[in-house]
């Protein structure tokens, strides 16, 4: 297989992976509003989409515009990035039900297991790492610098406006741990 076609497969299992997160944000949102969620955050919601979904094709055009050329670092980008799938399973399955794209938050209710235990966003953690990896192992620099700082920028809204909705209706601010790095 060349890295051509490697690129196309990498490129479709992160678009199924995607789209089967989708399907599962539907179907936890349908549970958790039955539970009385609240929604947060519809205002951003979009650009985060939208962010998402320019990401995907931006690194796959830069990447076929260069070549679909493997990095040479992609011994140590490969692993790297299905550690941090890992790190997303984990977080998803650890959330369960209370895992969505969006920010509905169930009144009482806060989920401290899995990596929820070391810090408040994980999943967060595993976007930024993915939007640097994904284009870094095919050489799409530019996409994984200009994506970064666009994601980075989102986060700055939507992080506070979930963290306020959290603290509004649960007991989210009797839980002191970090952000984004696990405490020494």
């Amino acid at each position: 297989m060349g890295v051509k076609h490697l690129l196309y497969v990498f490129f479709l299992f992160i678009v199924c992976m995607r789209v089967g997160e989708l399907l599962i944000a539907k179907r936890n949102e349908r549970i958790v509003k039955a539970m009385g969620a609240k929604e947060f955050g519809q205002a951003h919601y979009r650009w985060i989409v939208l962010l998402h979904v320019a990401f995907l094709f931006s690194f796959f055009i830069e990447a076929l515009m260069k070549g679909a050329t493997l990095s040479s670092w992609w011994p140590f980008l490969l692993p790297l990035f299905f550690a941090v799938q890992l790190l997303r399973i984990w977080a998803l399955f650890s959330l369960g039900v209370f895992w969505n794209t969006k920010i509905l938050v169930v009144p009482n209710v806060i989920v401290q297991k899995g990596p929820y235990r070391f810090l408040r966003h994980p999943n967060y953690v595993v976007v930024v790492l993915e939007i640097l990896l994904i284009p870094l192992l095919f050489r799409a620099y530019i996409t994984a610098l200009v994506f970064s700082l666009l994601n980075a920028y989102l986060l700055s809204i939507r992080i506070p406006v979930e963290e306020r909705a959290l603290a509004m209706l649960t007991n989210y601010k009797e839980f002191n741990r970090p952000r984004f790095f696990p405490a020494k």
